[in-house]
């Protein structure tokens, strides 16, 4: 059984590779990256995916490593294809950036073309591999995000993906790190959005009016409330659900730690008003500054003074870890952090 393991860059022409290959594939895995380091870390995590998806499935899992809207470096290439060597995975990469020239003519796997973004070529690829989208339903939409992506201005739909790529862009609710594939789910699902407004006239102008309706209707549960209020019960019950996870302690109280989820105030009151069983809540950004709150459980003013040369009131509180080392993996965030503080408590 074909099983797809599909990473790709974090911006509209990326996301938008992915709108496409989750409507053509019933068994795939997605995950996201940035340039840099982050490349590797994601593509170590699809090969541990697929050697415990080997061992669940054997030789009946036949997975492809797909990497799309992403450039890799010759020593990264080289890597790649060992490793899927090693576990005995198929590699196709779909790119237009100039910068994998000379990566791209190493591999046979590494299609580069450099007159259309990332999203109309894995169309193409997706419509020429596995016949996706015969009625050519999603043609407009890829046309809308290939004019933005390669700054086609004179395009019919170029004003329209100028509004996607800011609507992707602005799509900050659910962190990406902590919360991959919602945070993934929410773009996608503004994509859609966009698709289903593309043909209609003014478009531009009424996906622009739509958005923050768009956004509120994802975040909605049961009853409507203002969009921060709603994606703070969001983000709280994935905190909830999610928080043996990320549990952390601090003499002998025990938090909730966040990263980068933002909205302080909103976010972290609900989370201890939900999770009862919980001290503190702490949510710190890439920088090392952080945030805390409680709910007259413990004295989170102190708790700042002590880590991080902060303060504030017993239920509100912050301030900034010195020498923080920040990280694209949430666990070895939550393991920094916990080491940080076991080393002042000693």
């Amino acid at each position: 059984m074909q099983h797809i393991y599909h990473l790709s860059h974090i911006d509209l022409d990326g996301y938008g590779c992915q709108y496409l290959t989750q409507q053509c594939f019933e068994a795939i895995d997605c995950y996201n990256a940035n340039y840099g380091p982050e490349v590797t870390a994601r593509l170590s995590e699809i090969i541990k995916k697929i050697e415990q998806d080997r061992f669940l499935h054997g030789e009946r899992l036949e997975p492809l490593i797909l990497i799309t809207d992403l450039n890799l470096t010759t020593k990264e290439g080289s890597w790649i294809e060992k490793e899927a060597m090693r576990i005995g995975a198929k590699l196709q990469l779909l790119d237009h950036h100039a910068t994998g020239a000379s990566t791209a003519e190493r591999f046979a796997w590494y299609k580069l073309d450099t007159t259309r973004c990332a999203t109309l070529i894995t169309y193409d690829w997706l419509q020429q591999h596995y016949g996706f989208d015969k009625a050519k339903d999603l043609a407009v939409i890829v046309q809308a995000i290939n004019a933005i992506d390669i700054w086609l201005s004179d395009d019919t739909h170029f004003e329209y993906g100028k509004v996607m790529l800011g609507m992707i862009s602005g799509a900050r609710e659910v962190n990406r790190i902590l919360f991959p594939a919602q945070d993934r789910a929410f773009k996608l699902s503004l994509i859609e959005a966009a698709r289903q407004r593309v043909s209609d006239d003014n478009a531009p102008i009424r996906l622009d009016d739509d958005l923050h309706q768009i956004k509120k209707a994802f975040f909605r549960q049961e009853e409507n409330n203002t969009k921060d209020n709603l994606v703070a019960s969001y983000v709280t019950k994935l905190l909830t659900a999610d928080k043996q996870r990320l549990t952390i302690t601090y003499k002998g109280y025990k938090g909730i730690l966040g990263y980068n989820v933002g909205n302080t105030s909103i976010i972290g009151n609900a989370c201890m008003v939900e999770n009862d069983d919980y001290d503190f809540y702490m949510d710190i950004n890439y920088r090392g500054n952080f945030s805390l709150r409680s709910n007259n459980k413990m004295d989170v003013s102190a708790m700042a003074a002590h880590i991080g040369n902060g303060g504030g009131h017993p239920n509100a509180s912050g301030g900034k870890i010195d020498g923080y080392k920040d990280s694209f993996v949430y666990a070895e965030v939550r393991k920094f952090v916990q080491d940080y503080i076991d080393k002042l408590c000693k």
